[in-house]
């Protein structure tokens, strides 16, 4: 992140706007959320009306639990609903979208033409489908959005509160995978930071908990991988199962634990006419390459993409292919 430049920018875009608007990706995850409530936090500090965008109907466990408690704590509306809370001069309008770049991912893409002003911040790699011409602070060196949203709050010397904070940390230990992955001495320092200023590891824990029956579908993909490459791990689910994208994406963390796997995608349906997919790498594979060509997004280390009306066997044939040109 340039200190002189974006953070510039970034300062001048949140002094000028009156109203702010927050929206992450679909199938909102504690990255996401945890971002978003931390930006607003740091927006109500800075006496701006903060508004967070959430169409999702079905969400990841730990979203709900964060959005169950915090229920008429903060605005939070559906994207139907924003022409109501723009404010009347729209240059006085900001939308801020936090862990994507891309269009397509977006709770609704359609919320985009409501604003002049628009900033991103995210840990993700830009590709063909980033949005365009708007403000970025985007930085794949950062572990997530959320480590992304501390450091924010520093230039403003804005200390969270322990609740937030705790939000904030399940962020980076999900997207670190309890910091094994895409982790570096600031991530550290950051959880450190977090927990100094009250961030609660045991509240973590218990948002980051899953469903034992979840758990065993999860395990129930591991025995369906196959290798490509001798280095490339590929796990599919069943067709007539319906996966949660954490389920997909806890799976593909564990095939990078075994020896030799330099990279994991599993696919699985997570919903009627929705197939998703995971992938992860320990750095020496471009995932990004093979996203992007299915919709989709990534940084060097995680990423996934969603893919609508198209069955299990179809996206696997077209992933085996395009893994195969890579080679």
């Amino acid at each position: 992140m340039d200190d002189n430049i974006e953070i510039k920018h970034l300062k001048k875009s949140l002094k000028k706007a009156k109203t702010v608007f927050l929206m992450a990706h679909k199938n909102l995850d504690l990255d996401a959320i945890g971002s978003c409530l931390g930006m607003y936090y740091i927006l109500s500090n800075l006496k701006k009306d903060c508004y967070i965008i959430i169409d999702d109907k079905d969400k990841e466990m730990g979203v709900d639990k964060v959005l169950h408690e915090v229920e008429g704590c903060y605005n939070i509306i559906k994207s139907s609903d924003l022409p109501i809370y723009l404010n009347k001069k729209q240059k006085n309008n900001l939308l801020i979208i936090l862990d994507t770049n891309k269009k397509d991912l977006l709770q609704n893409k359609e919320c985009l033409d409501y604003f002049r002003q628009i900033l991103i911040i995210d840990h993700h790699e830009q590709g063909k489908t980033t949005i365009k011409d708007v403000m970025k602070l985007i930085d794949s060196n950062f572990s997530s959005a959320c480590e992304l949203v501390v450091k924010i709050s520093e230039l403003f010397n804005i200390e969270f509160t322990p609740y937030i904070a705790t939000l904030l940390l399940s962020g980076i230990v999900l997207d670190t995978n309890n910091f094994t992955l895409n982790t570096d001495d600031n991530t550290f320092y950051t959880a450190y930071y977090l927990t100094a200023i009250g961030a609660s590891p045991k509240k973590v824990q218990y948002l980051l908990k899953q469903e034992l029956s979840d758990y065993i579908e999860q395990q129930k993909l591991l025995t369906n991988v196959e290798m490509l490459d001798k280095k490339i791990a590929i796990a599919k689910g069943t067709p007539y199962v319906t996966y949660r994208r954490e389920d997909l994406a806890k799976t593909a963390d564990t095939l990078l634990f075994f020896n030799n796997v330099e990279a994991s995608f599993v696919i699985g349906k997570i919903g009627k006419t929705t197939i998703g997919i995971s992938a992860r790498s320990l750095g020496n594979y471009d995932i990004e390459k093979i996203l992007i060509k299915f919709g989709g997004g990534s940084n060097k280390y995680n990423g996934a993409a969603i893919i609508e009306n198209k069955n299990i066997s179809e996206v696997l044939e077209k992933l085996r292919k395009l893994l195969k040109e890579e080679e």
